[in-house]
């Protein structure tokens, strides 16, 4: 059989729209190399994975060849970057290769990640490195262990180049999948333009890929909005309920599916601390942890002034009041989509008034204490059967926790489910072992020494984060003290 013949490929997105994208391939590299598939994810996609391990993968997933019945392309979209907005942004380093069909009836994105300059490059190179395209593979895998909806890591390879970045370092590209790549850049790069009738095009595609169910609806547009609000209200609270920071939450940034997308300078939380910030760029904090939220929310809104002119094409002052009242009400299902997740990590399967109350006061318990925020959350299930110590051992001073554990003792008592099915629960809910920084960091750097068991053994760790394992202590530890301020970096 061909090497290159194992895609079943259906590509809507080149199929359906054309004037979105420009046709392109990737650029051919020295010596691409595959340097780890996902096995579980090709076979899961329906490819053979015996197949993509050796040299046609590393051509295929590099770039350098095209498996038969893809069609690559660049994408177009706009984005609101730390505020400011670009008209012209696009795949710069970055190609949509099609789509599949995967073994459960999905359609997902097959797209590759530092593969050569676009006609969107702006002057860059268009290449990855290996540091940053690992950072996705083994964040983005964490996340999917993690319950939380992501882009997922197909394959990462080397292109035997070197690059410059902050010197010279070793050439890479990731390939990724997706559920797709819609953004809300995408529907601001045609909005900005005023052609009204690709959003429309646009809109038609997105609500038919994601959510087929409001198709002949009248008011399709209106409620596509509401979906999207929906689903970025419900992925934020997963984002917070575990301490990621994604640290770059632009509008190109911010898919219409409701996935993560985009782990450059992301990173997790040790201590709990609103204020978090790791990206070397945000030196404002917009996109610190406790911002999260809003910055989704005010992303949302530039979603909504896409749309404007489908929600009522004849009474524009009608559309603004229609879209401002969703906008308006999303910190409402945020914070709905938050308590789900707060009374998930507490154990508490009735929904009471005061619930809010009692999980807002037990963050505020925790500040300026020097807390980790994991290690606190999976002691609760400690605390619910009786046994607070190992959770007010984090404390610098345990007063306030103690004063709300009385709280949470009274409001565990009207619940119905015992001690032992709540606790085990709770450790479904609350993971021991997350992608701790020291750790990413010590994985990366050995990688870069041609070193690649810290990242297996950090990968097998976090594919399976709620279950404590053999020897894994060091994992669920937060950082040394002499690790210092941790910072990261976009990896463009």
């Amino acid at each position: 059989m061909n090497a290159f013949t194992g895609f079943a490929f259906d590509n809507s997105y080149a199929r359906d729209l054309e004037g979105f994208y420009v046709p392109w391939t990737g650029a051919k590299v020295p010596a691409p190399t595959l340097l780890r598939l996902n096995r579980p994810l090709a076979v899961e996609l329906g490819l053979d994975a015996d197949a993509l391990e050796g040299e046609a993968g590393a051509a295929i997933f590099s770039g350098a060849e095209s498996p038969e019945g893809a069609t690559p392309l660049a994408m177009a979209y706009a984005g609101h970057q730390f505020g400011g907005f670009s008209p012209q942004l696009g795949d710069g380093r970055a190609l949509l290769i099609g789509e599949v069909i995967d073994r459960n009836g999905h359609r997902r994105d097959i797209h590759l990640k530092g593969s050569g300059r676009t006609p969107f490059s702006r002057g860059g190179d268009g290449k990855a490195v290996l540091g940053p395209v690992l950072r996705e593979y083994l964040i983005g895998e964490a996340m999917y262990a993690l319950g939380i909806p992501t882009t997922r890591a197909l394959a990462a390879v080397t292109t035997g180049e070197a690059v410059e970045r902050d010197g010279y370092q070793p050439g890479a590209v990731l390939a990724r999948v997706a559920a797709s790549h819609l953004r809300v850049g995408t529907f601001q790069f045609f909005a900005a333009r005023g052609e009204t009738d690709k959003v429309r095009q646009l809109a038609d595609y997105a609500i038919a890929r994601h959510y087929p169910d409001i198709a002949d609806r009248d008011d399709r547009y209106i409620e596509l909005l509401r979906r999207v609000r929906d689903a970025q209200a419900a992925l934020v609270a997963k984002w917070v309920g575990v301490g990621f920071v994604h640290g770059v939450m632009n509008t190109d940034n911010m898919t219409i599916s409701g996935e993560t997308i985009d782990y450059g300078p992301c990173a997790f939380i040790d201590s709990y601390d609103p204020k978090a910030v790791f990206s070397s760029i945000d030196q404002l904090g917009r996109y610190a942890y406790g911002n999260q939220p809003s910055i989704a929310q005010w992303n949302l809104a530039r979603f909504a002034e896409t749309l404007l002119e489908l929600i009522n094409p004849a009474d524009t002052d009608d559309a603004i009041r229609q879209a401002t009242n969703e906008i308006n009400a999303f910190p409402g299902h945020y914070q709905s989509a938050w308590l789900d997740v707060m009374r998930a990590k507490l154990g508490l399967a009735r929904e009471l008034p005061d619930d809010i109350n009692l999980a807002n006061d037990l963050h505020t318990a925790m500040e300026g204490q020097n807390v980790d925020f994991t290690k606190l959350f999976r002691a609760m299930s400690g605390v619910a059967r009786g046994n607070a110590a190992p959770a007010q051992a984090l404390f610098d001073d345990p007063a306030g926790f103690d004063e709300w554990r009385g709280r949470y003792d009274l409001r565990l008592a009207q619940e119905e489910i015992g001690s032992t099915a709540r606790a085990a629960a709770m450790d479904r809910a609350n993971p021991l072992y997350i992608p701790r920084n020291h750790k990413v960091e010590e994985a990366l750097q050995a990688a870069l020494q041609n070193d690649m068991a810290p990242f297996d053994r950090l990968l097998a760790v976090l594919s399976d984060p709620f279950s404590e394992q053999d020897g894994c202590g060091d994992y669920a530890e937060p950082a040394p003290a002499d690790f210092g301020r941790y910072k990261t970096f976009c990896g463009t």
